[in-house]
């Protein structure tokens, strides 16, 4: 009995503690992804302030954040480019994921409006953000053999119209 007792004494006494709310994961990812650019920014040197990061700085992260990559991305002279499934291992490099990275980028964008920063300034929602991502995206479709076709009613879009439409997102 007095085990149980125990555990209900734990019980009440974290329902009663309103010191720290519980957060969902996607708001643990994104306090996490805001703290590691944070720290990525104060480990430059010179030390780089949030108030005067941009879009270079966005990329020259996602590029570190490569070497902790685990999607094996085949380079065009490796004998398993463009195979979705490889028969044997190579010594290409390990990257990350394309879908990874898009993420990472829509909760550091959210992040960055959470804490101040202005939508019209936010480094995480320019287009050489939306074009970076998007070059992943087909490199690594190519080096996997497996084609990104986009989700929209015409499949056949030009490139041109592809563009135009990615420029006008909106990023709320």
């Amino acid at each position: 009995m007095s085990l149980s007792g125990s555990n209900i004494e734990g019980k009440n006494m974290e329902q009663e503690s309103p010191s720290i709310p519980t957060l969902s994961r996607y708001e643990s990812q994104k306090r996490r992804d805001w703290n590691t650019f944070g720290q990525y920014l104060n480990n430059m040197r010179p030390p780089v302030p949030l108030s005067q990061c941009n879009s270079n700085h966005v990329l020259d992260f996602l590029r570190y954040l490569d070497q902790f990559g685990k999607t094996k991305v085949h380079l065009q002279g490796c004998m398993f480019y463009g195979q979705p499934e490889p028969p044997a291992p190579c010594t290409c490099p390990l990257r990350q994921a394309w879908g990874s990275l898009d993420a990472l980028i829509g909760r550091l964008r959210a992040a960055y409006e959470e804490n101040g920063g202005s939508p019209d300034t936010n480094p995480f929602a320019t287009g050489s953000i939306r074009v970076y991502l998007r070059e992943i995206r087909e490199c690594q479709a190519k080096a996997r053999g497996i084609p990104y076709k986009k989700k929209k009613k015409g499949s056949s879009q030009s490139k041109g119209s592809e563009e135009s439409s990615s420029t006008t997102m909106n990023f709320s």
